[in-house]
Parts: C-alpha cells; sequence; structure tokens
C-alpha cells in the first residue's frame, strides 16, 4: 500500500474524537495545536480532557457515540479501549466518506498519525504505515537531534525575505536561483544582515543586470 504524505490545514475544521482517556489526549493535543475545533465524545472523560472543556478548548459530550457525531466532521480519531466500537467508528466514517483513524489498528485507518520533529513552522513527519511505531519514534529522535534549535526562527526569517524576493522580482530562472541560495545561507531580522543585503542587491539588479524594483527593507 503507498500512502500520500500531506500535511493538512484543520484551523477552524470540525474534528472529532472517540474517547477520552490517555490516548485520545495524545490526539486531541495534536489537533489543538494544528488550531482544529475539537468535539469529543465520551461517556467519562480525564481530568485533562475535563479542563480543557471547561476552559472552552473543546466541546466533550458525556455520552456513547451516536452517528450523527459525525455531521460536518472533516476527520474523526475513535480512541477508545474498546477495539469493537474504534471499528464502529470507522465503518461509520467511511459509509459518510470522513477520515478516520482509529487508533493501533491500522486496517482501519484512513491516514495516520507520524512521529513529528517541530521547529517552528518546520515539520518532519515520520511513518511506517502503523508498521512499526517504535521504529518511527527512533528515527524521530534521530532527526531531532541534528537539526539545529534555532531552525524555527531562521525559517521565519527566511518566509519574509521570499515574500520580499516574490515582490520584488518577475518569475524565472533568477529568482528560483536566489531564492535557493538563500536557503542555504544564515539569516536574521536585521536591516544590517549580510545576507538579507545580499539578497536585495541581486533583486535589484538581476542576474543580468536589468534593473528590477527595490526589495523593502
Amino acid at each position: 500500500m503507498s500512502l500520500l504524505p500531506v500535511f493538512f490545514r484543520l484551523e477552524g475544521r470540525k474534528c472529532l474524537v472517540v474517547g477520552a482517556g490517555t490516548v485520545a489526549l495524545q490526539k486531541i493535543e495534536s489537533l489543538r495545536e494544528a488550531g482544529a475545533e475539537i468535539t469529543v465524545v465520551a461517556p467519562q472523560a480525564s481530568e485533562e480532557v475535563r479542563r480543557l472543556a471547561h476552559a472552552g478548548a473543546l466541546v466533550w459530550h458525556e455520552r456513547l457515540f451516536q452517528p450523527s457525531d459525525l455531521d460536518g466532521a472533516f476527520l474523526v480519531i475513535a480512541a477508545t479501549n474498546a477495539s469493537g466500537a474504534n471499528r464502529a467508528v470507522y465503518e461509520e466514517a467511511r459509509r459518510r466518506n470522513v477520515l478516520c483513524n482509529a487508533v493501533d489498528d491500522p486496517p482501519n485507518c484512513d491516514f495516520y498519525f507520524g512521529s513529528v520533529v517541530r521547529r517552528g513552522d518546520l515539520q518532519v513527519a515520520i511513518s511506517t504505515a502503523g508498521e512499526s511505531p517504535a521504529l518511527a519514534q527512533r528515527l524521530r529522535r534521530e532527526i531531532d537531534e541534528q537539526l539545529p534549535q534555532d531552525l524555527g526562527p531562521w525559517l521565519a526569517e527566511l518566509g519574509k525575505l521570499r515574500s520580499e524576493i516574490r515582490a520584488a522580482m518577475l518569475p524565472g530562472e533568477s529568482r528560483n536561483l536566489l531564492l535557493h541560495e538563500l536557503a542555504a545561507r544564515s539569516l536574521c531580522s536585521s536591516p544590517t544582515c549580510p545576507t538579507r543585503q545580499f539578497a536585495q542587491e541581486r533583486a535589484r539588479t538581476g542576474k543580468n543586470g536589468e534593473a528590477k524594483a527595490e526589495v523593502p527593507a
């Protein structure tokens, strides 16, 4: 089976979690980080899930799952401690064309949660399609040790400079080459940053000396 590696934008989208224990909480935290609109359905809930519901971070329905809970849902996570209940959620989700992940049950999953290394907006996700989460976690630790801790702020500055370059230079090989070169350079927010000054000069002149619009400082 071949998987399509994608990153969903979940901000403002309804995401359903069936279950409210320790495993469900892990998935809830991932959804919260992505800005999802979270609804939890479970007869009982952990203290942390109760706290999040009380704080308005999610909506908790204190009961068993009902098919109508899937109305308007973008995706659902079945995270109860009963495999039969998780499978029932998955089957109902399939009937409604709602993406579903049944925790620790690869055959009943439309997607898998990868092990993720984060540095700001940079995310490196590793998936074994449910074959070995332990291997994915090991690889995550190894990658995490190798990536600099300041990659997040650096990426934010690179994104700003990229927008400036795209606004100042016409599309073409010169602009593409410059953007690739910037991705390999040190960069900071200072207006006197050598990389920023280098990019501004290249944007002004272009590769062949043609005059271009100035890049905002």
